[in-house]
């Protein structure tokens, strides 16, 4: 039998003291008397922090656990540091919620929180997209503002991202500085859940509309998509925020033939049709690629619940529907906007493109030949969107993202956006098909062009207490002792983010890495394969992002070529014990 930490006994004894909602209490209670101690000690070992997408965790009772108090105690935090960072200020804050179970409940904590603390509210009346939540910010004058979601993670999650006066995420210090002052509040009594209506302003459609007409100016080839209106477009939000405005998107962009998943256009937070609501999992792409294959699309679009990432699936030479991941997307987002820049005479020197580390450099291979600026950094799309606020109005941001499916173009928020992304693959594949080439042909002619890039992501699984020790165990001893040679290639190049050190291992000699500290660790081998070590900031998962090249000869040679890379894959996997 395992024994219950008594520092895990008096945290859970604490909320039974509390000022706590009495189902609240029984069902704490009920995990101790059935002596469920390893979910009791998951619900209280620790509080809640922000990692790379804010708050996010399992819905349930505890300091570990998505509820009203902690929301609450995260809210009235956010609140204490506003009131602070703007003496005397009329503060205005923006709210929006996704599809998820209870994102309606904990949006409206939220702002009846901040109504109480005389911050002055809109609040979205119904579900809307994560990149709508940051546009508003912007758009309204808003000091902060909160998305509640938990993205693509499974349906027992929910989650709480906070924004600065940018529209972006927290970042440091800032980010610190919220949670200091959440961590400072020692009693739920503290909490002013008193909802004062007056500071409260429900919003809506006026913001849809400049959303979506200023998403449409943003277009580059508005004739090629006249001439390819018919498009044949196959969409699914997966049961999320998408279907509000990406459906408008399309259509505005002028695109004619789109085509609705019908079984999954209704948003639900149990997400009935998929395992898991990931546009990075075929799976949850099922219906979409069976309605493709019905309809003989020309491509897939597929939303996570909050409609900041899109998966997309295009059709190979042989007429099989495959999916893209999200380096290649990417890849070609900005392969396509710095051509159709370039095209329309646009490009004038002050452009800039951004990607993280752990994203594909094939995205760098095609920004050098353009003569465009690219700027690499940490994981996590704040920092793109803290770039973005550094650079605005000195240079011009075209666009960028990161390989878990997360893009922007335009400058319009500071966050991922399905949204616009939706609009762009699908205005960049008319593009491709007015010149007589489908995406996935495009895809070949970039990898003749500049390298066949390949990416792939292994992430292993460690869930609660023990979980957290075995990854800070495997970082450590990577760090400690790294591989020698791995495929077969000596690694050359050891780049520790914590450290903020690059090594060079031949000739042991370093320099700084000048980006914020963050438990990353990259090996570079001397063929030019990049290999990451990462673990997540929001899930119970160590993440290992493998990247492999080689040259590409002709299109005849891409199958042979892909089978290389991927043994190439499987033996660096192999080497890393993963």
């Amino acid at each position: 039998m395992q024994e219950l930490d008594p520092t895990i006994l008096q945290k859970a004894n604490s909320w039974l003291q509390g000022n706590y909602d009495a189902d609240v209490k029984q069902e704490i209670q009920k995990l101790i008397d059935d002596k469920a101690y390893t979910e009791l000690t998951d619900s209280f070992y620790r509080d809640l922090e922000f990692g790379t997408g804010g708050l996010r965790g399992i819905m349930g009772p505890g300091s570990n656990r998505i509820n009203k108090y902690t929301i609450g105690a995260a809210t009235q935090g956010l609140a204490n540091y506003l009131k602070k960072t703007y003496p005397g200020e009329k503060i205005k804050v923006a709210i929006a919620h996704d599809s998820r179970n209870n994102a309606d409940l904990f949006s409206t904590i939220t702002a009846e929180v901040f109504s109480a603390n005389d911050i002055y509210v809109y609040f979205f009346k119904a579900l809307r997209p994560t990149p709508e939540l940051s546009f508003a910010v912007r758009h309204l004058g808003c000091k902060s503002g909160v998305m509640l979601t938990a993205s693509h993670n499974p349906k027992e999650y929910n989650g709480y991202k906070a924004y600065g006066a940018d529209g972006g995420q927290f970042v440091s210090p800032h980010d610190t500085a919220v949670m200091d002052e959440v961590a400072a509040i020692s009693s739920i009594d503290e909490i002013k859940f008193n909802r004062v209506d007056a500071n409260i302003e429900e919003i809506g459609e006026d913001i849809d509309e400049l959303y979506l007409s200023k998403i449409t100016e943003l277009s580059v080839s508005p004739d090629a998509i006249a001439r390819q209106k018919d498009l044949k477009i196959v969409y699914s939000p997966i049961h999320g925020t998408g279907i509000t405005l990406t459906p408008q998107a399309l259509k505005r962009f002028g695109f004619e033939n789109v085509i609705l998943v019908e079984e999954q256009i209704t948003p639900d937070g149990n997400f009935p049709t998929v395992i898991y609501p990931n546009p990075e999992e075929k799976e949850a792409l099922t219906l979409a690629l069976k309605k493709a294959q019905e309809t003989d699309a020309d491509l897939v679009l597929a939303t996570d619940p909050d409609a900041d990432r899109v998966g997309i699936a295009v059709k190979n030479t042989d007429g099989e529907f495959i999916l893209l991941n999200g380096n290649q997307t990417g890849a070609m987002l900005i392969n396509y906007l710095l051509s159709a820049w370039e095209e329309k005479g646009k490009l004038t020197g002050k452009e800039y493109i951004v990607k993280t580390i752990v994203t594909t450099n094939l995205i760098e291979r095609i920004a050098e030949a353009k003569n465009v600026t690219y700027y690499n950094t940490l994981t996590g799309f704040k920092y793109i969107g803290e770039l973005m606020t550094h650079f605005e109005g000195k240079q011009t941001f075209i666009g960028g993202g990161e390989e878990s499916y997360g893009y922007l173009i335009g400058e319009l928020v500071r966050d991922k956006d399905a949204v616009v992304s939706s609009a762009f693959i699908a205005e960049m594949t008319a593009y491709y098909k007015d010149k007589g080439s489908s995406l996935f042909e495009a895809l070949i002619d970039t990898y003749l062009q500049y390298g066949f890039y390949k990416e792939k992501l292994i992430s292993l699984t460690k869930k609660g207490k023990t979980g957290a020790e075995e990854i800070k165990e495997m970082m450590e001893k990577f760090r400690t002792n790294p591989p020698a040679t791995l495929g077969g290639s000596k690694v050359s190049t050891l780049k520790d983010y914590e450290k903020r050190v690059e090594t060079d291992l031949a000739t042991n000699t370093s320099k700084p890495i000048e980006l914020p500290a963050s438990d990353v660790l990259q090996f570079i081998t001397e063929d030019g394969s990049i290999i990451s070590a990462r673990p997540s900031g929001t899930e119970p998962k160590i993440k290992f992002y493998c990247s492999v090249n080689g040259k590409l000869d002709s299109k005849e040679a891409y199958a042979d070529t892909d089978k290389q890379l991927d043994a190439k894959i499987a033996s660096i996997m192999q080497d890393l014990g993963v």
